[in-house]
Parts: C-alpha cells; sequence; structure tokens
C-alpha cells in the first residue's frame, strides 16, 4: 500500500469517474484502474463496486475512505512543514436542505481557511439524496430535520446507510412572508389564516413523500400549493405572490435581505436541524470546521 494508491482512491471517490479522476492525475485510464485494483488484491476488500452505470464506494470502501483521507492529510501536513511542499487543493462537499445558516457557514469556512486552491460542494438538494450523497461519501456532511412526523423513517434510513445524527437545535415553526405580506404585522399566525396565500414548498422527486418534505405539516391539504426547486426562486415567489412556506425561522438578513421576515405559527410541532455524518468515518479538517462553522451560525 503506497501514499499514492491513497491519493488515487481519494480521487476516484472526489470524481465518481475512473476516466475522469484519470484526467485530473494525468495518468491512464488503465494505469489507474490497475493501481486500484492491485491495492483491493493486496488489503483483501473491494473498494469500487463496477457497473455498467459506473463506480461507487463499497460499504467497506466508505470506511477505506475515511482512513485514507486521514493518512494523507497527515503527510501532506508533515510536507508543508518539512519539506515546504505547495499545499494539495483542499476538498470538501456538504448536501443540504434549504438553509441560510448553512450558507453561512459555508461562507465563513471559505473565508477563513480557504487555501489558494480548493474545490468545495455545497449542495442545496432533496432530502432522500442527502442522505444517499453522504451514504457513499460524495458529501461529507448533510443537514436535514427531524420531528415526530418524520423521525421513524429518517432514522431507519441513516441506520440502514450507517449514518449518525446530530442535534444542532430546536425550533418550533414560523413562516417565511414578505415584509409587504399583510400578515406580516402579526406576532403569530394560524393555519386557517394561511389559506388564502399560496403554499411554497420544494420538490422532492420521486421521492415526493410526506415524510422526505422539508416543510413540517406536509400532510396538510393546501388549496394553493406551488413546489419548487431552489431557494431563491421560492423568496422570488414569496414576495411576488404574497405566498409562504414553513420553516425554522432562522432567516440571514446578509443573505437574504429585509424582504423575507419569519412570523411564529401556531404550533405545537418542533424541529430539530441536524447534521449527518458516517459513523465509522473520521471527520476531515474542513468537515470538522465546518460543523464549528454551523454552530456559530445559528448562534449569530
Amino acid at each position: 500500500m503506497t501514499l499514492q494508491q491513497l491519493k488515487y482512491v481519494i480521487e476516484v471517490a472526489n470524481r465518481g469517474s475512473m476516466n475522469e479522476a484519470a484526467k485530473r492525475l494525468f495518468i491512464s485510464q488503465p494505469s489507474l484502474s490497475n493501481a486500484i485494483r492491485d491495492l483491493e488484491e493486496e488489503i483483501h476488500i473491494t473498494i469500487f463496486e463496477r457497473t455498467n452505470k459506473g463506480i461507487s464506494l463499497s460499504k467497506e470502501g466508505v470506511e477505506f475512505l475515511g482512513y485514507a483521507r486521514q493518512v494523507v492529510e497527515q503527510a501532506e501536513l508533515l510536507e508543508n512543514r518539512y519539506l515546504d511542499a505547495k499545499p494539495s487543493p483542499q476538498h470538501f462537499a456538504v448536501s443540504s436542505q434549504h438553509y441560510a445558516f448553512a450558507v453561512n457557514a459555508f461562507v465563513n469556512l471559505v473565508n477563513q481557511y480557504g487555501q489558494d486552491e480548493y474545490e468545495l460542494a455545497l449542495r442545496e438538494t432533496k432530502t432522500h439524496e442527502i442522505i444517499q450523497d453522504v451514504k457513499s461519501l460524495r458529501s461529507e456532511i448533510g443537514i436535514l430535520y427531524l420531528n415526530e412526523f418524520n423521525a421513524k423513517v429518517i432514522h431507519k434510513l441513516l441506520k440502514d446507510a450507517n449514518l449518525q445524527f446530530n442535534s444542532l437545535f430546536t425550533a418550533k415553526p414560523h413562516i417565511f412572508i414578505s415584509s409587504k405580506n399583510p400578515l406580516s404585522r402579526q406576532s403569530m399566525v394560524t393555519i386557517d389564516q394561511l389559506r388564502p396565500y399560496p403554499y411554497l414548498s420544494f420538490e422532492q422527486g420521486e421521492y415526493n413523500s410526506f415524510h422526505f418534505s422539508e416543510e413540517i405539516l406536509s400532510t396538510l391539504s393546501h388549496p394553493k400549493s406551488i413546489r419548487v426547486n431552489d431557494r431563491a426562486t421560492l423568496f422570488n415567489l414569496l414576495i411576488g405572490l404574497n405566498g409562504y412556506t414553513i420553516s425554522t425561522g432562522v432567516i440571514s438578513a446578509d443573505l437574504n435581505g429585509n424582504e423575507i421576515i419569519s412570523v411564529p405559527l401556531e404550533c405545537d410541532e418542533s424541529i430539530n436541524v441536524g447534521w449527518i455524518c458516517h459513523k465509522n468515518v473520521a471527520l476531515s479538517k474542513l468537515a470538522t470546521v465546518y460543523v464549528e462553522a454551523l454552530h456559530e451560525a445559528i448562534g449569530e
């Protein structure tokens, strides 16, 4: 087992493609494939599962990748300290439901710890895809919420994927609306008061189950309902159509301005927002820093 082989595994996992990784590593695709097969034979595990659709990390490969990243990070620290070597480009990815605080934390991460070269990813995506991204280590961190309604289903998926949920905060439901919405002057709103306004929610694709909804009270019917795919569109519709969505109440004026406000919703539910990761894979330095930045962003 060599350090170079470990770097090969990391690059293939980052790219999700043997061919793309080979291009980035400036070697031929057969040479890369052979190097990884030699490593798999030496350590007696299958790191990557190969199918007609491409490659993906096996369950054993996920655990191996976690150790490989630690070894490579430590080797780079030694090189930087004693050989004055140029730092390798940083890699880190997070998949999240549509939360402004997750973006704030990402901004702080890049501003404070970004080197001259980095390849980072922030994916605001669907709930089921967040779990799949972290399961396959496409992302180290995933951000989603649990409540009494969806907890049983989400916990089962996390258990099957060997993932763990780490709570960030618990909040009471709020609505996000335009500051010009007639309801913006109220200290609290009820479900009945919302009926005349368009309800906005995030599309969940083929996993459009109530349990994967980003909005609580997902089983309620709405006379006016619009699904969207991104946060910018949702916020534009909040303003343009006097629509509303249900969320945590945590909003960033720095990112979203003062046109969107949150108002408490009269409801007995609660929302537990947290981050998920692999149980048996140590977090990278950037992942650890990002989790710290999440707590700081929420505190702010």
